[in-house]
């Protein structure tokens, strides 16, 4: 009998503490994926959730010696801005299970942007879906947090 009350007792704690579990695993903060290019910040911006370029491995173009420019956007008036603090993820809403959903995120090697999606897989990992139409066709990526 003693051993099932403490069974008991122990279920119920776990079943409380879950839900606090699950709010701590949050994507703010710097992240790094595996080729380990750059650096990222997601950040709150209004009520939903954008990423921005921090750092960049090789900041500046080995043949001009200047700043890298997001030459590859499909907008020429965008191209001459830097890579170096540019908001390349915006408008994740929090869904459920610890996924941010309904983002875009732009690729500025490619110029291309796609639908996207972020889940929390671990306090210092995650998940980066990129996406077009439905999310089960797309690329992944797992980002590692820095700090």
């Amino acid at each position: 009998m003693r051993n099932s009350l403490f069974l008991l007792l122990a279920l119920w704690l776990g079943a409380a503490c879950a839900p606090a579990r699950a709010q701590t695993l949050s994507p703010l903060g710097i992240w790094t994926n595996s080729e380990k290019k750059a650096t990222f910040e997601i950040y709150k911006c209004g009520d939903k959730l954008c990423g921005k370029i921090v750092t960049l491995t090789i900041p500046n173009d080995p043949a001009t010696g200047k700043p890298k420019l997001d030459v590859s956007n499909p907008d020429p008036k965008l191209r001459s801005r830097p890579k170096l603090g540019l908001v390349f993820m915006e408008g994740f809403v929090y869904d459920d299970g610890n996924k941010w959903d309904n983002g875009k995120i732009y690729d500025p090697e490619s110029g291309k942007t796609y639908s996207c999606y972020m889940k929390m897989e671990s306090a210092n990992q995650m998940e980066v879906k990129g996406y077009i139409g439905f999310s089960l066709i797309g690329r992944s990526q797992t980002w590692t947090r820095v700090k």
